[in-house]
């Protein structure tokens, strides 16, 4: 089988929505060099590469520029093309071998949902660099985990017109900063915007880990265990959440973008 790279648009059902992952199905280990290239090529938040492992498959993510420990986008998209291109029946689960633990993604009624470690954010000061880089806007909870920050902001409003400094945020010691606020659309319980330069991606159109720790904060907020979320960049997406223990389970439609096989 030749080496078979696809792009693949996560969290939605349109094609050019929610957030493109690139997904290369190998047969064997490849490089660290030459995936990061590929990842560099492909341009995109993440590209995943996969190769058979037990009973399941080896997984790992590169954005253009490193390596990451977690991604779901570019888990959903390559479980996406694992169920689409008849790899895996719609009855198997896709079990991912990751440097955060097995993953595992079922599909049921067109709907792909994953199986993640939740990853709350624990309380810390929000420093002033930090709250410079977001505009200055009041912030009412700040906290962090092993990835990245989590502030919460006082409105949608606020959410929606942020304009950061990405300069200031790629200097940030974590993968990335979680700016949410509690949605004023009835259709969602809370809203989300990714930022993440230091790791080479100014915004992240759809973050399936940020919900992780998106979960367990709003379940102690609105003390429940099912939300319906937005991710209010410019492409958008919608990510169902739902929290069982120490678990988050993120639900979510794909679309294939484009196929090619690698020379």
């Amino acid at each position: 089988m030749k080496t078979q790279l696809f792009q693949v648009d996560s969290f939605t059902k349109e094609p050019f929505k929610g957030n493109p992952a690139g997904v290369c199905i190998l047969e064997k280990p490849a490089a660290e060099k030459w995936m990061q290239d590929l990842a560099m090529e492909m341009n995109l938040a993440e590209t995943a590469f996969i190769y058979p492992e037990d009973d399941g498959y080896h997984l790992r993510w590169f954005t253009p520029i490193t390596e990451v420990e977690l991604c779901g986008h570019a888990t959903l998209a390559t479980a996406h093309i694992l169920f689409e291109t008849g790899i895996l029946h719609e009855d198997q689960t896709a079990k991912f071998q990751t440097v955060s633990g097995q993953l595992t993604v079922t599909k049921q009624n067109n709907i792909l949902e994953m199986n993640f470690p939740a990853t709350p954010a624990l309380p810390c000061p929000v420093s002033n660099a930090l709250r410079k880089a977001l505009g200055g806007c009041k912030i009412l909870w700040s906290g962090k985990n092993n990835f990245d920050y989590l502030l919460e902001v006082e409105s949608e409003a606020i959410i929606t017109e942020m304009r950061p400094d990405f300069g200031l945020l790629k200097k940030v010691d974590k993968r990335g900063v979680i700016v949410t606020a509690k949605s004023e659309n009835p259709k969602f319980d809370f809203i989300s915007r990714f930022f993440a330069p230091a790791v080479g991606i100014d915004e992240d159109p759809v973050t399936g880990s940020a919900h992780c720790t998106l979960g367990p904060y709003w379940l102690a907020k609105l003390n429940k265990t099912n939300f319906t979320a937005y991710q209010a960049s410019r492409r958008g997406g919608i990510v169902q959440v739902k929290l069982i223990g120490d678990r988050v389970l993120l639900r979510g439609k794909a679309v294939t973008v484009f196929q090619i096989n690698l020379v």
